[in-house]
């Protein structure tokens, strides 16, 4: 799958995608073939973290 490029528009994708359809981030890269380390990036860019306990990508505190 081609994540967009946008970093807003990934976030919305990356959590939409964690909601319904996967128990981590880990799980998501591994079924999408996705290198966590550049989506991780991008996600810190703009502010964002990856909470595992909430499995969404959140404001960094």
């Amino acid at each position: 799958m081609a994540f967009p490029k946008d970093p807003y528009m990934l976030l919305s994708v990356l959590n939409m995608k964690l909601r319904d359809n996967y128990p981590s981030f880990e799980a998501l890269c591994d079924d999408t073939g996705e290198d966590p380390a550049p989506l991780t990036e991008t996600m810190k860019s703009i502010g964002y973290a990856y909470s595992a306990e909430e499995n969404q990508f959140v404001p960094d505190k």
